[in-house]
């Protein structure tokens, strides 16, 4: 698809999630300027969703890429949810969002009303990828089977038909555990293109995602997108973990992980940028940012020379699966 091969060009794109006022409230400005720091910096994929702040990063990503000729870039969202003009309060990850209230749902009716309000907020004619977004028991429970399979007989139809139809380039879905991409890549009824996994195939942590995950995608030719690649902010120092606190047993994990790179004169950000491109069944990365400046730093990293000795040791000391592809 065409827009699958330009993504894979531009292997690195930027995650919006942040700039929906994730964790603190982003000033506007900031905002934009990253958005415009990164065009400038040469990225040209963006992954936003209606989640992140209640249509906040999706309309602030419209301000600056409306600008923009839409042949010139890979614009891909999300769907599952859609806002009201009614509010609420707001708590958790997006407290500092907008505050229309959003209403979960997966349906075929809902699907289409959460792409016509993406399309508007994002001031775009047409959108490239499209995911179904935390039909995951991470946000559900033991609710999401249930949830998934009215993703099954709602949105992944939707969505397969506009695929079919030209409308969208491609779907697939975007949750921050494996076990749905796996259940979505062996249905029969309908065909994913590019799955997002957000926090599964990391430096930090990818044993689970090399078990199935990875391996169905190469077998069934889905791309994976890696979203998250430092899990919330921790791998680089943060206190974040996976969007919740991170415990000391992963900040331990986290200082015994710099340490070596440390010794090896490399930085995580690299290590964690290059680990997560290296797998073959990897078409794009997508670190978020509310930082200008962070964007030129990411384009940096991913291109670093890194000794092998580097990986050797991750690998003999148990930090990296011995099943992982390392970057050459």
């Amino acid at each position: 698809m065409k827009s699958l091969d330009k993504a894979k060009k531009h292997n690195i794109g930027l995650g919006t999630a942040p700039l929906g006022n994730m964790f603190r409230d982003v000033p506007e400005e900031e905002a934009l300027e990253t958005i415009r720091n990164a065009w400038d910096q040469g990225i040209r994929l963006f992954d936003t969703a209606p989640f992140y702040g209640a249509g906040l990063a999706e309309e602030r990503l419209g301000k600056v890429l409306s600008e923009k000729n839409r042949d010139d870039f890979v614009l891909n969202t999300k769907v599952g949810r859609y806002m009201k003009s009614e509010t609420e309060e707001k708590e958790g990850l997006f407290e500092y969002g907008r505050d229309n209230e959003v209403v979960t749902d997966y349906s075929a009716e809902s699907t289409r009303k959460s792409i016509e309000q993406s399309l508007e907020r994002l001031q775009t004619d047409r959108l490239d990828m499209v995911f179904v977004h935390d039909v995951s028991p991470d946000f559900h429970g033991d609710a999401w089977i249930e949830k998934f399979d009215q993703a099954r007989k709602g949105a992944f139809k939707v969505l397969d038909e506009m695929r079919d139809e030209g409308v969208i380039q491609g779907w697939g879905l975007g949750v921050n555990t494996t076990a749905p991409i796996e259940l979505a890549m062996e249905l029969e009824d309908v065909h994913p293109d590019v799955c997002l996994s957000a926090t599964q195939y990391t430096l930090l942590q990818h044993e689970r995602a090399l078990e199935r995950m990875m391996p169905l995608a190469e077998e069934k030719g889905v791309d994976i997108v890696v979203g998250s690649p430092y899990n919330s902010g921790v791998l680089l120092g943060g206190d974040h973990f996976d969007y919740g606190e991170a415990d000391e047993s992963i900040l331990e994990h986290v200082r015994q992980l710099k340490e070596i790179a440390d010794k090896h004169d490399v930085h995580l950000k690299a290590a964690a940028l290059q680990f997560s491109t290296a797998h073959p069944a990897v078409s794009s990365i997508i670190p978020g940012s509310t930082r200008p400046e962070r964007i030129e730093e990411d384009l940096k990293m991913i291109q670093v020379d890194i000794p092998k000795a580097f990986w050797d040791e991750l690998v003999s000391k148990g930090f990296i699966s011995d099943k992982a592809p390392l970057p050459e």
